[in-house]
């Protein structure tokens, strides 16, 4: 089986948590239930609305995540700075929106390409590796290397939300090709938005996809069966797709 790593996105506990303005259900305490069930990483979004996760979250999270913690953020001066002082060790930058319900789609970085490659170097200097979630177009990839990214997130949410054969076809040969492009110039590769166990077994089994990073359906899936049961199935599901 070719390796691979399972980031779990715990974003939505906080979601139930805001819903309702209480201290509960925590996202600290899922982050620990995701490890026991064998999550490699905890990604967390910071938005800049501050409609979920919190920056209490953050603080804890990097005082008690045992595996890696992945923060997720906008392009900006004051997440950059958050991201400075606070030290998760990884990055993800994103595109954001205060309209939308969920990130929609990746970074322009062959247009912004020197903006990125600012925000890349300031928090390689603070020791921290730099992901880019993008598109899977060529162009993406090839502006992500320029500008000195550590890695790529691949956004399957196309893929994932493919309503036809064709389509289906389509956005699975996209990520194969994009996955097979990032393997030639070096760049790590990673894959999510819309995974679920019912479609992640066709993604998982591009092997130059070494990191996938799962939100939502986990949370869902965790209020009937508990979170850790819910990352362990997962894990399960993307190990056989692999072998």
């Amino acid at each position: 089986m070719k390796e691979f790593t399972l980031g779990i996105n715990v974003d939505h506990v906080a979601t139930l948590r805001q819903a309702r303005g209480t201290t509960y259900p925590d996202p600290v305490t899922a982050a620990l239930q995701a490890e026991l069930g064998g999550a490699d990483q905890i990604t967390i979004h910071l938005r800049e609305d501050r409609r979920h996760i919190q920056d209490r979250d953050l603080r804890i999270m990097r005082a008690t995540v045992q595996t890696r913690l992945n923060l997720e953020m906008a392009a900006t001066k004051e997440m950059t700075k958050i991201a400075f002082e606070c030290k998760p060790d990884m990055v993800t930058l994103v595109p954001e929106k205060r309209e939308e319900l969920t990130t929609e789609g990746g970074l322009d970085v062959a247009l912004n390409r020197e903006l990125y490659k600012e925000q890349i170097r300031f928090l390689q200097d603070g020791d921290i590796k730099v992901s880019l979630f993008i598109d899977p177009d060529l162009d993406q990839i090839r502006a992500a290397h320029k500008a000195g990214a550590d890695a790529v997130e691949l956004h399957t949410g196309s893929f994932c939300d493919a309503r036809s054969p064709a389509v289906y076809e389509k956005e699975l040969q996209r990520l194969l090709d994009a996955a097979k492009t990032c393997a030639k110039i070096g760049l790590a590769t990673y894959g999510g938005h819309g995974l679920n166990l019912q479609n992640v077994a066709p993604v998982a089994s591009i092997l130059e996809i070494t990191e996938f990073n799962i939100g939502h359906s986990i949370v869902g899936h965790a209020v009937f069966v508990g979170m850790k049961d819910a990352v362990a199935e997962m894990k399960r599901a993307i190990a056989a797709a692999r072998n």
